[in-house]
């Protein structure tokens, strides 16, 4: 069974969503995030996904007030990335209440400090984040592309005792025309144990059929659900979450 993720993305404490990552493209969807998170679990999600958008664009952590509250007001498995550049960011997080801590740029630009936290933290803790643009991981809210590839990016880090993947198709993010279903479906072909979570393009229940379908173990939207483009109710009655 798909898991189920929504995203809550955070700008100056508010729930936004953008279109392909640009800033420049922000709605905002709720005043308070902690709100939109408590609904989410009554509806009967498991787990969140929390971006700091602002961390992301500053390289330090700063919405971390709003993952407190979140993580005090529901028990939901919460995933959080976003800014997490430093060790102390990162024990941050995880002392405000964050099962999981997404690490993105810093893996491509500091991967013997990722290792270290690997070994410190251990792999049920972390998710490798893997932001892709035609086939390149981008960096730093995803501002700058690397020359670094997908397959050899994952690769390099599975081999390492990463199970836990992120994966986002910055084309499709925000964008609401479906997922990138070969991707995903290609980094499981390569890596079939990665615990992979496709991120990007979700637009109907029928996406995350195509998705579960395809062997994909969970999946991260927001936009669908913020637009009302899916059925809670209806998607949670075929994709029962425990």
């Amino acid at each position: 069974m798909i898991r189920l993720i929504p995203a809550i993305d955070l700008i100056n404490g508010r729930c936004v969503r953008l279109t392909k990552g640009d800033y420049a493209t922000e709605k905002v969807y709720a005043e308070d995030p902690v709100t939109v998170a408590c609904e989410m679990e009554a509806l009967g999600f498991r787990r969140l996904h929390v971006v700091d958008l602002d961390g992301a664009r500053s390289h330090h952590v700063v919405n971390i007030d709003v993952l407190r509250r979140i993580t005090k007001e529901t028990n939901l498995i919460v995933d959080f990335g976003g800014g997490v550049k430093s060790e102390e960011d990162l024990a941050l997080v995880l002392d405000a209440g964050a099962h999981m801590v997404t690490l993105g740029s810093i893996a491509v630009t500091d991967p013997q400090r990722v290792l270290q936290w690997l070994l410190r933290f251990g792999a049920d803790r972390l998710v490798l984040g893997a932001d892709v643009r035609d086939g390149l991981i981008s960096i730093n809210g995803w501002k700058e592309e690397s020359s670094m590839q997908l397959l050899p990016f994952l690769d390099g880090y599975l081999r390492k005792g990463f199970r836990h993947v992120l994966c986002t198709d910055i084309r499709c993010d925000g964008m609401l025309q479906g997922p990138s279903t070969p991707l995903y479906r290609q980094i499981m072909q390569a890596f079939p144990d990665c615990q992979l979570i496709a991120s990007g393009g979700i637009s109907c229940i029928d996406d995350i059929r195509q998705l579960s379908q395809a062997g994909i173990p969970a999946v991260v939207f927001g936009k669908a659900i913020y637009e009302g483009r899916i059925d809670l109710h209806e998607l949670l009655n075929e994709f029962p979450q425990k």
